[in-house]
C-alpha cells in the first residue's frame, strides 16, 4: 500500500473479485480499503491461498497496465532495505504518476516487440573509440557476448564521453539486451541523446527525466515498460527504468551531488544501479574524469575492473597544467600569491587570446559574494576556529565567522601578520566584469544558473562559468583558469578535496592538449594533494589516498554510517529502541538546523544490513505508537558535518 508508515511496510493480502480477475495482474495499480479509507496500492503477486482467514476485497483496479515490473519491484525492496526506508517511498520514486491520456494513447498501439523476442542488432560495434584504453575493446566484446563486465572508467582529457557510452550501449544492444544510463543534468542528457541517436538510430531509446514534464516522462516510461525501446537514458529518475533483459547499467560522473535523491529514503543513483547489476547479473560502467572513493572501493575489492589509459597516452592528451604557487614572479612580488588573478593566470589568458583561442574561467560561485580579505596581502580572511569565511561587521565591530558565528576580535593574517581587513567580492558576474575591463574588446560570456551555455564559438573570447556549467568549444580551449580554489578546498565537508578535483578535471578536460597549446592554471598551492592529482591527471591515485585515509578515520565508504536527525527527545527515543549491532558506534550529538540535533551511527560494512534493519524496525515502533516528532534517517549521507 502507498502508505509511508514504517510499521506498515509489508505486503497485505486481499481477495480478487471475479469482476476484476482479468485486470488484476501483478504490477497494476489498485485501490484497497484499509482502516476505513481507500488507499492506493500495488498488486505484487497473485496466490491461490492466504494464511489469513478473513480478507477484504480489492475495491478497484486503477489501470490494467502492469507498470511495476517484477525486476523493479525486487530492486525497490532491496533499495528500501539498504537505506532503512519503506517500499512505498521507493516505488513512488521508481514509477512516475499515472497520466491517463498518455496511457490511453500508448496502449492503443501494439508493442514493438514482445518481452520474449530479443531485439538484437547484428551490426558489430567499432571499438576504435576505446582503443586508447587497453581494457576498452575487451569491455565491448564482453557486452556484445552477453556477459556482465563491471568497469570503473577514467576518461582521458578531451574525451567525448557521450560517444564512448554510446559505443557501450550499442555493444549491449548488439548482444540482444537493454541498457540504462544515468547522467547528472539535462545538458549531459542532451549530449548522450545525440550520441545514441547517431549510433542506434532514431526511436531506439527513451529519455526519462523529471524535467520533461508528466506527460513526456510517462510516455517514455511506458515505452520502456512495453519493450518498445531497448535503452533508457536520463537523470536520476531513470535509475529504476523498467528495461527488459537488462545487460548494462551505467552512470557518468557519479561524484555529482545531483545523483543523490533528496526525498526519502534518499538513495544515490550509483548505489541503485550497482544493486541492480548485482541482482540481474548485468554489466556496470561507472565513468568520469575524476574517480570517487566509492568507485575506488569497487576496484580495490575486485567487484569492478578499472579501465584507464597508460601514462604515455595521458601525457599526450592532457593540457599543460601549472599552479600559481610555482610562479617565478612570486619571488619578486610575494603579495601576488594571494591575488585572485595572479600574473601567471593573466599572461596565460593573454597569450591564448592573442592566438585567437577561447579562454575558460571557472569560478566556484555565481553572482556577487561578499567576503573579507587581508588589506596588505589580499589573503582571504578565515576563522581561526573552523576555517570558515569571516564577515564584517559584527555587533562588537570585529570580524565574525559566517559559519560558526564566533567573533575574531584579535584576528591576524596568517600569511603576513597584518591586522587590517578589506571587503572584496567574488563570483561569476563580478569576474566577468573585471576580466572585461582587463581585456577590452574581447567577447565575454557567462554560463551559470541563470543561463547554461551548451557550446560557444571558437575564436578569441572569455567564458566565465560556474562548476558544471562549462560549455564545450570545438577544438578545445586555449586556456583554462581555475580561480578561488580556497572556496572549494576549505569547505567543512568530508568530500571537499574530492569535489574540488572533480570540478577542476571536468573544466581542464575541455582544454586543448599541451602539444596544441592548451594550458591550465589553477590558483592554488602545488603541494596540495588535489592539485598534485590535477597536475599528473591521476584521479585514481587521489581516490586511493582518500579511501586509505577514510579507512583510518572510519568514514564512508570504508564503513557504513547512518545519520539520525530530529529533536533531541525523538532521536534518543529511536536509538533507545533500536537493536543496533554490538559493534555499532554512536557518535554525537551535533547541532542541526531549526533546533534539531544529529547523531551518527557507524558500523563495519559487513554489518550494514543489520544497521539498516535495526533503524527501520525502531522507526516502525515509533510509527506504531504514533510518536509526534519525526526523525530523519539517512544511510551514508553525502555530508557528515
Amino acid at each position: 500500500m502507498d502508505v509511508p508508515l514504517p510499521h506498515l511496510d509489508r505486503p497485505f493480502d486481499y481477495l480478487v473479485p471475479d469482476t476484476l480477475d482479468a485486470d488484476a495482474r501483478p504490477g497494476v495499480r489498485v485501490k484497497v480499503r484499509f482502516a476505513g479509507q481507500l488507499v492506493d496500492g500495488w498488486l505484487l503477486e497473485r496466490v491461490a491461498e492466504s494464511a489469513h482467514p478473513k480478507l477484504a476485497y480489492l475495491e478497484k483496479v486503477v489501470s490494467p497496465v502492469p507498470v511495476l515490473a517484477p525486476e523493479v519491484a525486487e530492486l525497490a525492496r532491496a533499495v528500501a532495505d539498504r537505506y532503512a526506508g519503506s517500499l512505498a517511498d521507493v516505488l513512488r520514486l521508481a514509477v512516475p504518476p499515472r497520466h491517463a491520456r498518455v496511457e490511453k494513447d500508448v496502449t492503443a498501439t501494439e508493442p514493438a516487440a514482445t518481452p520474449d523476442e530479443p531485439a538484437s542488432d547484428p551490426t558489430p560495434v567499432d571499438p576504435r573509440g576505446w582503443r586508447d584504453y587497453p581494457a576498452g575493446p575487451a569491455l565491448l566484446r564482453a557486452l556484445t557476448a552477453g556477459r556482465g563486465p563491471r568497469a570503473v572508467w577514467s576518461a582521458l582529457p578531451g574525451e567525448d564521453w557521450a560517444d564512448r557510452y554510446a559505443d557501450a550501449v550499442a555493444a549491449t544492444v548488439a548482444g540482444g539486451r537493454g541498457a540504462v544510463v544515468v547522467v547528472a543534468d539535462a545538458r549531459d542528457l542532451d549530449r548522450l541523446d545525440a550520441a545514441l541517436t547517431a549510433v542506434l538510430g532514431p526511436a531506439r531509446h527513451a529519455c526519462l527525466s523529471a524535467a520533461a514534464g508528466p506527460a513526456r516522462r510517462y510516455r517514455a516510461f511506458l515505452a520502456a515498460r512495453r519493450g518498445d525501446v531497448p535503452v533508457v537514458i536520463g537523470t536520476r529518475a531513470a535509475m529504476f527504468a523498467p528495461v527488459e533483459r537488462l545487460g548494462l547499467v551505467a552512470i557518468w560522473d557519479d561524484g555529482d551531488d545531483l545523483h543523490a535523491e533528496p526525498r526519502a529514503p534518499y538513495p544515490h543513483a550509483r548505489e541503485v544501479l550497482l544493486t541492480r547489476a548485482q541482482l540481474t547479473g548485468a554489466g556496470a560502467l561507472v565513468g568520469g574524469h575524476a574517480r570517487t572513493a566509492e568507485a575506488q572501493l569497487l576496484v580495490e575489492t575486485g567487484w569492478a575492473r578499472e579501465v584507464v589509459a597508460d601514462r604515455a597516452t595521458v601525457r599526450a592528451r592532457m593540457p599543460a597544467i601549472a599552479p600559481t604557487g610555482d610562479d617565478p614572479h612570486l619571488a619578486r612580488d610575494p603579495g601576488a600569491a594571494s591575488a585572485r588573478l595572479p600574473s601567471l593566470a593573466w599572461t596565460t589568458a593573454r597569450d591564448a587570446l592573442r592566438a585567437d583561442l577561447p579562454v575558460l574561467v571557472q569560478v566556484p560561485r555565481r553572482g556577487y559574494l561578499p567576503s573579507v580579505a587581508c588589506a596588505d596581502c589580499r589573503a582571504p580572511a578565515r576563522c581561526p576556529h573552523c576555517a570558515g569565511p569571516l564577515g564584517l561587521p559584527s555587533a562588537e565591530g570585529a570580524p565574525a565567522c559566517r559559519w560558526c558565528g564566533r567573533v575574531a576580535a584579535a584576528y591576524a593574517c596568517p600569511e603576513c601578520g597584518g591586522r587590517r581587513l578589506r571587503a572584496s567580492v567574488t563570483g561569476a558576474r563580478r569576474t566577468a566584469e573585471e576580466l572585461g575591463r582587463a581585456f577590452p574588446g574581447v567577447p565575454v560570456r557567462t554560463s551559470g544558473r541563470e543561463e547554461v551555455l551548451a557550446t560557444v564559438p571558437a575564436g578569441a573570447g572569455l567564458v566565465i562559468a560556474t562548476p558544471g556549467a562549462e560549455p564545450v568549444v570545438e577544438g578545445g580551449y586555449g586556456a583554462v583558469l581555475l580561480l578561488d580554489s580556497w572556496a572549494l578546498l576549505t569547505r567543512a565537508d568530508l568530500r571537499a578535496g574530492e569535489e574540488a578535483l572533480r570540478r577542476w578535471l571536468a573544466a581542464a578536460a575541455l582544454a586543448r592538449p599541451g602539444s596544441a597549446g592548451g594550458r591550465v592554471v589553477v590558483v592554488a598551492d602545488g603541494a596540495l594533494a588535489p592539485v598534485q592529482a590535477l597536475l599528473r591527471w591521476d584521479s585514481a591515485w587521489f581516490a586511493g589516498r582518500e579511501l586509505a585515509e577514510r579507512r583510518e578515520l572510519g568514514f564512508p565508504p570504508a564503513v557504513r554510517m547512518a545519520s539520525v536527525t530530529g529533536v533531541a527527545d525523538a532521536v534518543a527515543d529511536l536509538l533507545a529502541g533500536a537493536r543496533l549491532p554490538d559493534d555499532a558506534e554512536v557518535l554525537g550529538p551535533v547541532p542541526a538546523d531549526e533546533g534539531r540535533e544529529r547523531m551518527l551511527v557507524r558500523v563495519p560494512r559487513a554489518r550494514a544490513a543489520a544497521l539498516a534493519g535495526a533503524l527501520h524496525a525502531a522507526a516502525g515502533q515509533r510509527s506504531a505508537r504514533k510518536a509526534a516528532d519525526p526523525v530523519r534517517l539517512q544511510i551514508d549521507p553525502l555530508s557528515l558535518f
